[in-house]
Formats: structure tokens, sequence, C-alpha cells
């Protein structure tokens, strides 16, 4: 008999994953290409600058949103959350500008923010409960509460729209209308909420479980992970995400309606997915996140500036591209 061949092949398959890696950057880096020569003004830094604000509010739900699905959940309220914490957010702080002994504008704006950091917890925590103590789907946990966010944010704003109060709207502008060396507050924040959630995913012990959990959750119990609670803080740090972004993007309309962040779950999801983590858990990027979040608004920004489809399309072409990433997942672990 003659020897089997045992060449080994150049293109082994580490390399192939290391090089499947970069496929996001190098879509995003061709899709630059094309805006600038479909439409010269998508080159300009003003447009650059929007498309990265824009980014900001889905990329820091996204970097949450990667911590779940790595754990093997997922999270389908994120948009109707951001919608109730910002309601609740402008019901506290016109309240307290229009008590008796009115508390000052930027108070006003800081209880504010410390009523969406505790909303956000509370909200991704009870989440977190629901799907490990009360042994529910997550898919069927966080469609439920979809529905309940939005239903009490309806109910707060009667169907119409709750408008913050001008002078705390002068005093909260700045957090997304300012710029720090150039650069928008909320994109620094953004890379502030990305470079945390690289490192705790990538660093810590904590990162190290949320991916032996989304691997093989059984052999994570026989490890001791506590594995329920590994589950319940990710949902919480989501809910975190979710009341960051959302205190960014209040004061740039200052008002909430039924209608505030719709959709929103569908981004943070494809950028999530479209970074390359698998949507089967146990492995994800925080860097690819973002790259996936940019991605998707460059997506939308194109679109808007070239008219090439309607730009009541752009949730379609997301969704669009979502699939297709799925589907290249196939098999994928």
């Amino acid at each position: 008999m003659p020897p089997i061949l045992t060449t080994k092949l150049p293109f082994t398959l580490p390399l192939l994953t290391r090089l499947r890696g970069y496929g996001p950057v190098l879509a995003l880096f061709l899709l630059c290409v094309a805006g600038g020569l479909l439409n010269p003004d998508f080159a300009t830094l003003d447009n650059l600058m929007n498309v990265l604000t824009r980014t900001a509010f889905i990329g820091i739900i996204a970097v949450g949103m990667t911590f779940v699905i790595v754990s093997g959940g997922i999270d389908l309220s994120v948009g109707s959350m951001a919608a109730l914490i910002a309601g609740a957010m402008i019901v506290l702080m016109n309240a307290a500008a229009g008590a008796a002994q009115p508390v000052s504008p930027l108070v006003t704006v800081l209880l504010g923010v410390a009523l969406a950091l505790l909303l956000g917890g509370a909200l991704g925590g009870a989440h977190g409960l629901l799907v490990t103590r009360g042994r529910i789907e997550p898919f069927i946990v966080t469609l439920g509460t979809l529905g309940i966010f939005r239903a009490t944010l309806t109910w707060l704003s009667d169907g119409g729209a709750l408008t913050l109060e001008s002078g705390v709207a002068d005093v909260y502008s700045p957090v997304y209308y300012q710029n720090v060396l150039g650069v928008p507050v909320p994109v620094w924040i953004f890379l502030l909420v990305a470079a945390g959630g690289a490192v705790i995913l990538n660093r810590t012990a904590f990162g190290a479980h949320v991916q032996a959990i989304g691997s093989n959750e059984q052999v994570a119990r026989y490890a001791a992970i506590r594995v329920d609670r590994v589950k319940v803080w990710t949902y919480l740090l989501l809910g975190v995400c979710v009341a960051i972004a959302t205190i960014l993007y209040v004061p740039r309309l200052g008002s909430a309606t039924p209608t505030t962040g719709i959709l929103w779950e569908l981004e943070a999801i494809a950028a999530v997915v479209v970074g390359g983590t698998s949507l089967k858990g146990g492995s994800g990027r925080i860097l690819g996140t973002v790259v996936g979040a940019i991605l998707l608004s460059v997506i939308g920004n194109i679109v808007n500036l070239t008219s090439i489809i309607s730009v009541h399309l752009n949730a379609a072409v997301q969704g669009v591209v979502i699939i297709a990433v799925a589907f290249m997942q196939r098999g994928r672990r």
C-alpha cells in the first residue's frame, strides 16, 4: 500500500479563522471607499462625525448585547427599554424643575442620570432573574417585556410626547452637542464603554465565565462556575449600557415618544453578529461589535446620501445583512 500523503496545507484552520476575523474591517473599508466614490460629501469630517455620533447610541447597547449573546442569551427589548428609561427621566426631571422649591438644573439632570442607571440595571437584572430563576427562554422573556416597556411609556405620555422643560434642556444639551478635542461627547463615551467591555470580556474571570457558559453551559456548571449569577450580571450589564445610551440620546431631541428606540434591538443585534460574534454563543469580540456598529451606520449614511434605494428601506437593508451573516455562520460554534 502506498504511503498516505500528510503534507500540511499552508493555510491552516487557525490562520483562516484569524483572517475571517478581519472580514468586518475589510467590509467597512470597502464601504467607505464606495461611499466616497458615490458622493464626495460622504468623506467630509462633519459627515464622518455624524456617522460616529449616530453609531454611539447603538454601539453602546451593542457592547452590552455582546455579553448576553456570548453567554447564549438574547434581548429583544432594548429599544423599548430605552424608550421607557427616556420617559422616566423626563418625568422626573420635569417634576424636579417644577417643584415648589425647584432643584437647580444641574442637580435635576444628575437626578435623571441616576434614575436612568438604576432603572436600566433593575430592568436588565429582572430579565436575568426571569431567565435563570424562572427558567423561561430569553427570547420569550424579552419579547414580552418589549411590549410591556413600550406600553408603559405610551401610558406615561398619554400616547403623545414627553418633552423636557426648556431650562433643564439647556443645561443637558451639551451632553449630546458638545465636542471635546473636536470629537462629540457621545463618541468619547462609546469608546470608553467599548474599551471597558473589551477588558471585562477578554481580561477578567467574569469574561472567561461568560464565554465558557456560551460554549457549553453544562460543562461550565461542572467547572463550578456560578452560571445563573453570571447570566444575571450579563443582562444587568446590558441594562446599564441601554441606560448610558439613553442618557446620551435624550438631550438630542429633549423628548420621548412611543416610537423612541424603534428597531434599536435589530440594530444592536445586527452590530454584534456582523462583528463576528456567534449567535450560538461562546465566542465574540467587542472590537468586532464596534466595527459592526460603524459598518451598519455607514450603510445607512450611504443610503441617505445617494438615494440608491429609499431611506425607508434602511431597516430592510440591515435585516438582509443580519440574515446573510447568520447564514454564513451556519455550523459555527
